[in-house]
């Protein structure tokens, strides 16, 4: 996984000055902080005592069989909502302009099982600088080998038919991701600096919070759930699938749709945009109007506004949206969205069945 890429500047290198001003005066005219305001902080209240109340629920509560299938499920998706709303934000820094609120609200993320060192360098740094370029963007590797993302990837048979499978496989995201990616990437030197090592507390910070989260997650069910072992990790496969359910395929849409550039670097090493443009051409909103599906998904349907702006709250995405297409259409570039969360899952599904069948085209 490569880190050395340089994007050139071009007759539209000027757009990221001008956004970045047209936002600015939004904020500064309106007399608006840019981070988390009293609705922001209301949502994270809300989110933090569903988490506890569905845990203590599901692991300490006897209730019928059927009941505890639910509270799996309301459990997964709540952590999956934390995740996007609260923990993004903070890891981002945009959630508060004190850095203690926005390590403490960040610290959930290793409680809901992920790693915020691995976070902060495949997302933070990583993904947000080569968005959609092909060994560049670690958060490309979606599962190698079962869903094709690139016409140069190794095509296989089995291709033919990612668009149907592949959204199931992403039930398994969360098991993959907790289980098995954070170990994966934390020991990848490709995703390093070099001669950088992590500082021996990231070591220490990386096993003592999974142990942690396989604590909460599989130790108490199994000791203080009403059921035999094969039914708990029955229940707790129910919450993983939500959970995985959900940030599998919310993931997907802002950059793996038909409307999204994926541009291979030249020769030497370069993308032929500057960093800004090169983010309006690789990036995608959807349901930009649904204040439903804003709150629930964190502004992540906001990837635009959220790629250009990573230090402002996603609370604010849907009001600067307007000044960032409207910068968009001055210097010619393309804002690209689509209308609904269903719209933005048929281009998703569209994507999948181009890319499992560009080999049989090319051959035909």
């Amino acid at each position: 996984m490569s880190r050395k890429l340089k994007f050139i500047e071009n007759e539209k290198s000027q757009f990221l000055q001008a956004v970045r001003k047209n936002t600015n005066s939004y904020f500064e005219e309106n007399n608006i902080s840019k981070k988390a305001n009293w609705k922001m902080v209301l949502k994270t209240i809300v989110l933090l005592a569903l988490f506890v109340g569905f845990y203590v629920l599901l692991v300490f509560g006897h209730f019928p069989l059927i009941v505890h299938f639910f509270l799996a499920a309301a459990l997964g998706i709540t952590m999956t909502l934390i995740g996007f709303n609260i923990c993004h934000d903070a890891l981002h820094g945009s959630y508060s302009d004190k850095k203690w609120v926005n390590s403490s609200l960040g610290w959930f993320f290793n409680l809901i099982g992920a790693n915020v060192y691995i976070w902060k360098i495949t997302h933070n740094q990583i993904h947000h600088t080569f968005t959609n370029v092909i060994g560049h963007d670690a958060d490309l590797e979606v599962a190698p080998g079962l869903i094709r993302i690139n016409s140069t990837e190794e095509w296989k048979p089995i291709h033919r038919y990612q668009h149907i499978y592949s959204f199931m496989l992403y039930s398994l995201s969360s098991l993959s991701w907790f289980f098995r990616k954070d170990y994966k990437k934390f020991f990848d030197k490709s995703l390093r600096e070099k001669d950088h090592t992590p500082p021996t507390s990231e070591y220490v910070k990386l096993f003592a919070y999974k142990a942690l989260y396989y604590t909460l997650f599989l130790v108490f069910p199994l000791v203080f759930m009403p059921f035999a072992w094969w039914t708990v990790l029955l229940i707790l496969m129910v919450m993983h699938f939500a959970e995985g359910m959900v940030m599998g395929n919310v993931f997907q849409l802002a950059h793996l749709v038909l409307e999204t550039d994926m541009p291979e670097p030249n020769s030497d090493k370069s993308i032929s945009d500057a960093w800004a443009v090169h983010q309006m051409k690789t990036t995608a909103n959807f349901a930009r109007t649904n204040p439903l599906v804003t709150s629930a998904f964190g502004g992540l349907n906001f990837q635009i506004e959220h790629h250009l702006f990573p230090n402002i709250c996603h609370i604010h995405y849907p009001a600067i949206s307007e000044i960032v297409k409207k910068t968009a259409e001055e210097f010619d570039l393309p804002y690209h969205e689509n209308e609904s969360f269903f719209s933005a899952v048929n281009s998703h599904y569209n994507f999948l069945k181009k890319m499992g069948t560009v080999q049989e085209l090319q051959s035909a």
